[in-house]
C-alpha cells in the first residue's frame, strides 16, 4: 500500500508539471506554496517590483490604479526561496471602481541573478490548476536554461487556488458528484445526472456570490496584463500548457502589442464548439488507451488480452461490471464507474507512468480498487482522508461553462452517442453526456467576456506545439491553431502523452528554449 501511495505522489508530480485539460491535481501532492499564508519575516527592505515607464500605460485611464500598483515580494512561508505576493484587479472590468478581488502570484528569481532577462509567466492549465503551484515545482517542470535566465512567476486565475477561488460544493457534496454515473442509461441515473448539475450550479451561486459571474477566460488574460505591468514588462514572456494555450491566445487577441515571446504547449483549438470540443478529446483518449494497450500486448502476456481489441473489450467490460455493481474499496468506500473512468484517464497523460494503470487494473479485477481510487482521487486534487486541495474540479465547470455556456438537451443526447463512439468506441459515450455539462448555470454571462474570434493579428510568432498522441489536446488541435493565429508558428513533437516540453525530447526542448532566450522561431512545420 505505501508503495502505492509513493507512486501515485510521483505520477502527481508529473502531472502538474505538464498542465491539464480537465482540472489535473497540483497543489496538495507537491506541497503548496500558498500566497494567502502569512509570510516569514525577512531582514531589510522587502523586495518590490516597482514597474516604470511604458509597462504600466493601461488600456483604459480608469484602470490606471491597477496597471501602477507595486508588487511587495514576502518571502512564501512553506518555503522562503520562493516569493509571493497579491495583485488587485476588478472584479468586473466594465466597473473598474466596484469591487476587486485579489490574485495569489509565485515567483521563483532566476538562478543566475547576473544572466537574468526577465519574468516568465506560466500557467499549467486545467481550467482550474493553480499557477502558484506550477511555478513552486519548477525544478521539475522547467528546464535549466530557463531557470538560470528567468524569473518564473506563476499565478492563480481567478476563481482558483488562492485566488477568490469558487465554491460550489461541500467536499463531501463533491466526491458524491465526480461519482456519479458519467453516461447514464437508466432514466433514473439521466435525472440524477442533471439533479446534480443543477445543484452544483445553484451552489457555485450561493457559495460564491458574484464571483460565480467573473471567472471567466477573457477576465483572466486581462488580469494577466496587469500582472505583466505589476512585473515591470513592457512585453508578456509566456509559457502556456492545455488549457493555458486558450488563455495565452486569448491574451494575444486582446493585447497583441504587449504578446512578445508566446508558448503554446498541447495546444486547444479555440475556434472548436463544446461538441466539436468532446469529439476531439473523446478520439485522443481513445487513441491513448489503444496505445497504452497496444504497448502491453507488444511487451508479451499481456493481463488484458493476446491483442489490442481484446484489452480494450475487457476495459470496456470492466467498465460496465462496475456500472453494474461499484467495488468495495478501503474503509467502504466503493469505486463507482465515475471514479473508475477517472482513474482509467488519469495514467494516460503520461504514458512514462501507463504501468500505473496496469497495476490499477489488474488489482481491479481481482476486487481491489485501492490504486484506481488513488489515481482518480490524484486527478481531482482529493486526500486520502476526504479534503481537496484545491477547488479545480469545481473550477473547472465555473470557467468553461462562463466561456462556452451551451448545453445540449438531455433529450438529444442518444443521438449524439453514434458519432461519439465512432471517435471513441471505448469511452465515447461518457464524452457525449458531457454535452450537458453546464445544465443548471444559473449566471448570465457577459458578452464583453467571450471572444467571437481569435487571430492575434499584430502580435509577434507565436510558437504553437503539438504532441503526435496527446490525448487531452489532440495534435490536430495544435495544427488549427497554428493557422487560425496570424503570428502562429507549428512546433510537433511526434510521441505520446499531454503536452511536449521537457517530456524527454530534446529537440522540442531546445526549439522551445532557443525561442524563449533567445527568439529564435524555428521554422514553421518542424517536427522533432
Amino acid at each position: 500500500m505505501k508503495q502505492v501511495v509513493a507512486i501515485v505522489v510521483v505520477l502527481a508530480m508529473v502531472l502538474s508539471a505538464l498542465g491539464l485539460a480537465l482540472a489535473l491535481v497540483l497543489g496538495g501532492v507537491l506541497g503548496s506554496d500558498d500566497p494567502a499564508e502569512a509570510p516569514q519575516p525577512r531582514t531589510g527592505p522587502a523586495p518590490t517590483t516597482s514597474p516604470s515607464g511604458d509597462a504600466t500605460e493601461p488600456p483604459d485611464e480608469a484602470l490606471a490604479p491597477f496597471y501602477s500598483q507595486s508588487l511587495d515580494w514576502q518571502p512564501c512561508e512553506s518555503d522562503p526561496a520562493h516569493e509571493c505576493s497579491r495583485l488587485e484587479v476588478p472584479l468586473d472590468y466594465s466597473e473598474p471602481d466596484g469591487e476587486t478581488i485579489e490574485v495569489a502570484v509565485l515567483r521563483v528569481p532566476a538562478a543566475d541573478p547576473d544572466a537574468r532577462i526577465g519574468s516568465l509567466v506560466v500557467n499549467p492549465g486545467g481550467p482550474g490548476a493553480p499557477g502558484t503551484t506550477y511555478a513552486a515545482a519548477g525544478d521539475r517542470v522547467f528546464r535549466q536554461p530557463l531557470l538560470n535566465r528567468y524569473d518564473v512567476v506563476g499565478f492563480d486565475p481567478r476563481g482558483t487556488g488562492g485566488s477568490a477561488p469558487v465554491d460550489c460544493l461541500s467536499d463531501e457534496e463533491l466526491t458524491e458528484f465526480l461519482a456519479g454515473d458519467p453516461a447514464p442509461d437508466e432514466p433514473a441515473e439521466v435525472d440524477a445526472l442533471v439533479a446534480d448539475l443543477e445543484a452544483f450550479f445553484e451552489g457555485c451561486v450561493e457559495r460564491s456570490g458574484d464571483l460565480a459571474a467573473h471567472v471567466s477566460t477573457v477576465e483572466a488574460a486581462r488580469d494577466m496584463d496587469v500582472l505583466r505591468a505589476a512585473l515591470g514588462e513592457t512585453g508578456l514572456t509566456y509559457l502556456g500548457a492545455s488549457y493555458g494555450t486558450k488563455l495565452g491566445a486569448t491574451y494575444a487577441e486582446l493585447f497583441p502589442e504587449r504578446a512578445d515571446r508566446l508558448v503554446l504547449d498541447g495546444a486547444v483549438d479555440v475556434g472548436l464548439s463544446s461538441r466539436e470540443l468532446n469529439l476531439g478529446q473523446a478520439a485522443g483518449f481513445e487513441r491513448a488507451l489503444r496505445a497504452y494497450v497496444a504497448d502491453c500486448v507488444d511487451a508479451g502476456d499481456c493481463f488484458l488480452g493476446s491483442t489490442v481489441q481484446e484489452g480494450l473489450d475487457r476495459i470496456e467490460e470492466f467498465l460496465a461490471d462496475v456500472d453494474e455493481e461499484p467495488i468495495e474499496g478501503p474503509g467502504g468506500r466503493e469505486l463507482s464507474v465515475g471514479t473508475a473512468f477517472y482513474g482509467l484517464i488519469t495514467p494516460l497523460y503520461v504514458s512514462d507512468y501507463w504501468f500505473l494503470l496496469s497495476q490499477g487494473l489488474e488489482a481491479a479485477f481481482e476486487g481491489d480498487p485501492t490504486t484506481l481510487l488513488l489515481l482518480a482521487d490524484t486527478y481531482a486534487s482529493r486526500t486520502p482522508g476526504g479534503e481537496y486541495t484545491d477547488n479545480s474540479a469545481e473550477a473547472i465547470y465555473a470557467i468553461n461553462c462562463l466561456d462556452d455556456p451551451s448545453t445540449t438537451p438531455v433529450s438529444e443526447i442518444p443521438a449524439q452517442v453514434p458519432d461519439f463512439l465512432e471517435a471513441s468506441p471505448t469511452l465515447g459515450e461518457v464524452f457525449a453526456w458531457s454535452l450537458v455539462g453546464c445544465r443548471g448555470l444559473e449566471v448570465e454571462p457577459d458578452e464583453s467576456t467571450r471572444l467571437d474570434d481569435i487571430d492575434a493579428a499584430g502580435a509577434a510568432p507565436i510558437l504553437v506545439v503539438g504532441t503526435t498522441r496527446d490525448p487531452a489536446t489532440p495534435y490536430e488541435w495544435a495544427e488549427a491553431l497554428a493557422d487560425q493565429l496570424e503570428p502562429g508558428v507549428l512546433l510537433t513533437r511526434d510521441g505520446d502523452g499531454h503536452t511536449a516540453y521537457n517530456s524527454g525530447n530534446d529537440c522540442i526542448d531546445e526549439a522551445i528554449e532557443a525561442f524563449l532566450l533567445e527568439g529564435t522561431v524555428p521554422a514553421d512545420g518542424t517536427t522533432c
